[in-house]
């Protein structure tokens, strides 16, 4: 065989081998993003240990329809007979509705009906089949919105949702005519930038180089089975579109996701909309949860809400009356803390590599700050649902 007819076949053997080593990165951030969908799309779920009652509230438990067959648990706690505003409360990734009772308190407290949920896959609810994101945190915040409306006691309509539940908010609020005002305490600011702080959560040694591109990648996966695109599960897409006032709050010291996502919110909001309101509250000291317990924050949510939403109150006596509320979280029941048993870095990846992506997902909890929260991790630690989440009590 000649030379010139041995060369061709060679070249192309070479160049299908070099074709297959440039797809096996590719393939592997491919089998990554998989594992990452299942091991960390299901919230594990709690389902709510106290009653309104346990805070002195009469409530009236019921189930609100959600679309496709879903039945949200729910509380609907009245601040009396005479028509007032109404606020929808959504907790975060595997939280309860529970949680939300102290800012309930709150909220009964300057003369406003509240309503809470337990978000699908959360809570009392049964567990989900597909991965849960902001999205599904949208639909089900819509779906409250729509049970709040139907009372004719409540003439005008809010929300306050934390992390998973605030983002969820900020998109509804995006699409929901009725809402009047919203605010979003520890909203994640986009999916990629949350999918990268999960990988730093469970200290995968990714290099940053890395890291972004997988978390695109990953991000996108994650989405599939559920149709929604990014930007549709976004907060920062959201706030640019809402046209009525948002009040955005954050900790200074949030270990979950990074106080600089409350600026990425403003400033895109602010640069969309410069004539809409758009308030924000940074608490020194302050932790991913239990923001309640801040007497500056109480204070800052009562005077917006009843500014924004009117009621029996001016915004300045709501303020007084709601830093004076006693909110603090509620006694938990302890739950299994295995963070510390993982063991980070190069070993925590090789755990990635070779899970099966159809294996059932595994939960973590811990706190990274100190103090007990919630976060929903797979078995490599804490990459969650596109939101490693403690959840607000």
């Amino acid at each position: 065989m000649s030379p010139s007819r041995v060369t061709p076949i060679r070249r192309a053997r070479r160049a299908g081998i070099i074709a297959a080593i440039a797809t096996l990165p590719f393939a592997a951030a491919y089998r990554f993003a998989l594992v990452y969908r299942v091991r960390a799309g299901y919230p594990k779920r709690h389902p709510p240990a106290w009653e309104p009652d346990a805070v002195g509230l009469a409530f009236e438990a019921f189930e609100i329809p959600a679309g496709d067959g879903v039945l949200l648990h729910a509380w609907y706690m009245p601040a009396g007979p005479d028509p007032a505003p109404g606020v929808v409360l959504v907790h975060g990734w595997e939280s309860s509705r529970d949680r939300t009772l102290p800012h309930a308190q709150v909220l009964h407290a300057i003369g406003m009906h509240v309503l809470t949920i337990d978000v699908r896959g959360h809570g009392a609810n049964a567990p989900e089949t597909l991965p849960m994101s902001v999205g599904e945190y949208a639909l089900d915040t819509r779906a409250a919105v729509a049970a709040l409306r139907a009372r004719r006691e409540v003439t005008t309509i809010g929300i306050l949702g934390h992390s998973m539940g605030a983002a969820g908010s900020l998109v509804a609020t995006a699409q929901d005519p009725d809402v009047r005002a919203v605010i979003a305490v520890a909203a994640p600011a986009d999916p990629h930038r949350l999918t990268r702080q999960t990988f730093r959560l469970a200290k995968l040694p990714i290099p940053g180089v890395l890291a972004w591109p997988l978390a695109w990648l990953t991000t996108r996966v994650y989405l599939r089975p559920r149709g929604h695109s990014v930007a549709s599960i976004s907060a920062t897409h959201a706030v640019r579109a809402i046209r009525v006032p948002v009040m955005l709050v954050h900790g200074t010291d949030d270990g979950v996701v990074p106080v600089s996502d409350l600026g990425r919110l403003a400033a895109a909001r602010r640069a969309a909309r410069p004539d809409a309101v758009t308030e924000t509250l940074v608490v020194e000291g302050g932790r991913h949860s239990w923001l309640y317990e801040f007497p500056e924050y109480r204070a800052a949510i009562g005077r917006f809400l009843a500014r924004e939403l009117g009621g029996p109150l001016t915004p300045d006596q709501a303020a007084r009356v709601a830093e004076a509320v006693p909110a603090v979280r509620l006694p938990d029941p302890e739950r299994l803390v295995t963070l510390d048993e993982e063991p980070g870095g190069l070993r925590s990846l090789a755990r990635i590599v070779r899970r099966n992506e159809t294996s059932a997902p595994t939960r973590v909890n811990a706190d990274p700050s100190g103090g007990l929260v919630e976060i929903a991790v797979p078995a490599v630690g804490p990459t969650t649902a596109l939101a490693t989440e403690t959840t607000d009590r």
